[in-house]
Parts: C-alpha cells; sequence; structure tokens
C-alpha cells in the first residue's frame, strides 16, 4: 500500500514537474515572441548620422530628422558645460600608422577608444593587447562593416556583433566594453534598438572631417585648423587612424588640447555621467 502511494506520488509529481517546465517555457517564448514583434514592428528606415558643425566652441545640433536615437542608448557629445573630449578611432585595418598613435597618447598619458572590426582583431592581436593593456578602450564596430539598419532580422545582425566580442575576447581574455559605432553612420530605430538590446551604447560623434583617404590626405594645416575651430566641450572626436595627416599631427592636436584646458576620457566615463546626454 505504502508503495503503491509512493508511485502514484512520484507520477502525480512528474506530470506537475513536467506542466510547470511548459508552462514557463511557453510563457518565455510568449514574452520573446512579443520582444522580436515589437522590435520587428519599429522603423527600418535607414538614415545617415550627421552633425552642423560650428566654430564657436559649442556643441552642434545633430540630425533632425531622426530625433528618437535618443531612446535608445544612443550618443553623439557629451556634458556640454565640461572640458571632457571623447576621442575615437575607427579602425577598418592598419597600415603602419597605429604604433605611432599608441605612442603618441602613452606620451600624453591620454586614453582614446578604437572602434575595430573583426578582421583588424584577429590581424592584430598585439596592437589589440597593447591598447587593453594601456586603458584604451577596444569597442565593436561589427564583423563585416556594413549598414546595419539593413539587417532586419535579428539573429544576423546579433551575428554581427557577437563575433568581435568572441574575436577580442579570444586575443584578450576579457569581455569587449558594450560600445558600438555603427559603421558608415548608417542606422535605423529598428537598430538602434537591436543594439540597445544586446547591451550595447550606440556611439556616433560631434566631430569628423575627411581623413580616411590614404590618397588624398589632408594637409597639417588644414587638419589642424578643422579640429582647432571645431572642438567643443563634450566633443566625441571621430578620426581614421590609417590617416598618416592624423598620426603626423596628434603630438600637436593633443598638446593644443592641454593647453586649452581639455582632458580626454574614456567612455565609461560619458555614459557613467549620461544625465549629460543630449
Amino acid at each position: 500500500m505504502n508503495n503503491r502511494n509512493s508511485r502514484t506520488y512520484l507520477v502525480i509529481g512528474f506530470f506537475i514537474l513536467t506542466f510547470c517546465i511548459l508552462v514557463g517555457t511557453n510563457f518565455h517564448m510568449m514574452n520573446k515572441s512579443k520582444t522580436q514583434i515589437l522590435n520587428q514592428s519599429l522603423s527600418t528606415q535607414e538614415y545617415s548620422w550627421y552633425f552642423n558643425p560650428r566654430n564657436d566652441g559649442k556643441q552642434p545640433d545633430p540630425i533632425k530628422e531622426a530625433t528618437f536615437f535618443k531612446k535608445y542608448s544612443s550618443y553623439y557629445v557629451g556634458n556640454p558645460n565640461k572640458k571632457i573630449i571623447y576621442l575615437s578611432f575607427d579602425a577598418g585595418y592598419e597600415n603602419g600608422t597605429t604604433e605611432s598613435i599608441l605612442n603618441t597618447l602613452k606620451k600624453h598619458n591620454a586614453k582614446a577608444q578604437f572602434f575595430v572590426v573583426e578582421s583588424y582583431i584577429r590581424n592584430n592581436p598585439d596592437l589589440i593587447k597593447r591598447m587593453e593593456s594601456e586603458g584604451h578602450l577596444v569597442c565593436n564596430h561589427s564583423k563585416s562593416h556594413p549598414s546595419m539598419a539593413q539587417i532586419t532580422d535579428f539573429d544576423k545582425f546579433k551575428s554581427e556583433l557577437i563575433s568581435v566580442e568572441e574575436a577580442y575576447k579570444e586575443v584578450t581574455g576579457k569581455d569587449m566594453p558594450k560600445f558600438f559605432r555603427p559603421p558608415m553612420g548608417k542606422f535605423s530605430e529598428q537598430s538602434l534598438k537591436y543594439t540597445q538590446d544586446l547591451g550595447y551604447s550606440s556611439i556616433f560623434w560631434s566631430f569628423a572631417y575627411v581623413d580616411w583617404y590614404n590618397d588624398k590626405q589632408p594637409t597639417h594645416e588644414y587638419a589642424k585648423e578643422k579640429i582647432y575651430s571645431r572642438t567643443h566641450p563634450g566633443a566625441i572626436v571621430l578620426l581614421h587612424p590609417n590617416s598618416k595627416t592624423n598620426t603626423e599631427i596628434l603630438d600637436e592636436v593633443l598638446t593644443h588640447w592641454e593647453e586649452q584646458g581639455y582632458k580626454l576620457e574614456t567612455l565609461n566615463h560619458l555614459v557613467k555621467n549620461n544625465n549629460t546626454k543630449k
């Protein structure tokens, strides 16, 4: 009788446990489906990031057509009242200039962020290790540099970021900082939401100039005039490390900023003070 009751209780317990698992799984899947449906309902219209430059030491105005970017952990400037600069480099490939850039940053005890694609990490592990060990942030710039606005399938979108994270961890043994720069500044409301869902902040910029053509490098004078005249508090500066001009003038630029009272910080500082987001 006791054995029969024990078996009965075991069977009943098994069915209750199975029922709870099925209900929990279905509830999780329903929530996941609702999230996916909500994200898929967001606009996929593609925008190209831009800013309206100023030469008066004040922050430029951001893109007007897509003010929704503010909702999705997206930044293009920091505090307008603090002389802080967030220097960033977008690195799609290496052409022998980054070591010099790192030497200059070290000389000034200045920190920067390097947004890199997966191939950059795999082709330049020693540079990546040096960036990380010297206190710079190595951040995500996607696996293959596509327009993220055109990737509407979440799993494909996710793979563009995850593969870079994995490559970084293989090289450094550490998790990649959760900052993402959309390639070419292309974005949509859906892509920003996808990025946020993956735990990332989207980082745009408030200063950039045409510096990426190896065969059409600006003169030192032109580049410095552009950078100096458009420097402003809270600036997120975008430069390309393949630029010979940037490499050669960086020491002067950092000295100029120091003389003007500016301090360079990492994006960790920016997000920590996210109440200053515009």
